[in-house]
């Protein structure tokens, strides 16, 4: 199994950047599939998931209106869409994937495979 995680950087306050993810080795399809973020000193957070399907989506509040998640199942390929994005969003993200369902989809520990992360950074 492999979740690789590219397209972190350094960006100006109200930047854009997409992050991708590629996955390998599980059924894509049959995963829930869930972006979060680790700032420095703090505890990883949720940032958006998409169920299988890629019909329902969820969003923290602090992004929501400005991230977008999306899937592409034929590419095997998770994305973030990020927009007006703010210092507050510095963090390392993790692309991570659960096989549980659209339940508890916020909850890191729930999910069973997590890719290696990939820095943004937002400068003010």
């Amino acid at each position: 199994v492999q979740l690789q995680a590219s397209g972190g950087g350094l960006v100006q306050d109200g930047g854009s950047l997409r992050l991708s993810c590629a996955a390998s080795g599980f059924t894509f399809n049959n995963y829930v599939m869930g972006w979060f973020r680790q700032a420095p000193g703090k505890e990883r957070e949720f940032v958006a998931g998409i169920d299988e399907t890629g019909a329902l989506t969820y969003y923290r509040d602090s992004v929501r209106g400005r991230f977008i998640i999306s899937r592409d199942s034929a590419e095997n390929a998770l994305y973030l869409e990020m927009n007006k994005l703010k210092p507050e969003d510095t963090a390392v993200y993790y692309c991570a994937a659960r096989r549980m369902g659209w339940r508890y989809v916020r909850q890191s520990r729930t999910y069973d495979y997590w890719g290696r992360g990939t820095l943004v950074t937002v400068s003010s």
